[in-house]
């Protein structure tokens, strides 16, 4: 995933939407552009496929079903994957580098905050992302409670009206102490935010989405 972060201390994440999804309101495949701070385009995501029974398993359980979002350089080479299993609560995402585990991304119980951990390859807590009760918008990533980079829907970069779209998140990675691998898992972490806090905010949702909207 060096080709997509190389230097940058900030990426933005903006949802493609196909036309069908826009005309019916009927969700397909996931998709995403990658861009840096100036606009330019410097990988994708794309939510895995999977044929005309996954797309009916997507809309039947909402953001508990399982799916595999891979990236993508700006040549279009894959770089990284995230893979989710299906979960009602507790929602994880798995991130590998080709063959490589690189770590995860676990949901965790929490009242009044909506709080993630970051895991290394064999399991360790690195990193907590906590979203404050009142600023929905934002996931701060925080090493012994210090903040070292951020997830957010509304942010104050170059690119602020990219931010008219509610599907565009900013991602912030610029600090010293971040460990190894963190940047990467906190690029993919961003579709764990997005599948399970905002995807369906839209929509009416489905049972599986009303029964799992806790933890």
């Amino acid at each position: 995933m060096e080709a997509i972060l190389g230097t940058r201390s900030r990426l933005l994440v903006r949802q493609t939407k196909e036309w069908g999804e826009i005309l019916i309101g009927f969700e397909t495949r996931n998709r995403f552009d990658i861009l840096d701070e100036t606009g330019a385009v410097v990988g994708h995501a794309a939510e895995e496929a999977g044929g005309f029974g996954a797309m009916l398993l997507r809309n039947l359980l909402g953001h508990c079903r399982a799916c595999k979002v891979h990236l993508y350089d700006a040549s279009g080479q894959p770089v990284g994957r995230g893979e989710k299993p299906f979960r009602f609560y507790f929602h994880r995402m798995e991130a590998f580098e080709g063959d490589r585990k690189i770590g995860a991304i676990q949901r965790r119980f929490s009242i009044l905050h909506r709080i993630f951990t970051i895991e290394s390859a064999d399991g360790r807590e690195l990193l907590t992302i906590k979203s404050p009760f009142f600023r929905i918008w934002t996931f701060k990533l925080l090493l012994d409670g210090q903040e070292i980079g951020r997830i957010a829907k509304k942010w104050g970069g170059l690119l602020r009206e990219f931010f008219s779209d509610a599907d565009t998140f900013g991602v912030e990675f610029s600090h010293p102490k971040l460990p190894e691998d963190a940047r990467k898992l906190l690029l993919i972490a961003v579709f764990l935010v997005d599948f399970t806090c905002f995807e369906n905010n839209s929509k009416s949702g489905t049972a599986f989405d009303v029964l799992s909207s806790g933890p």
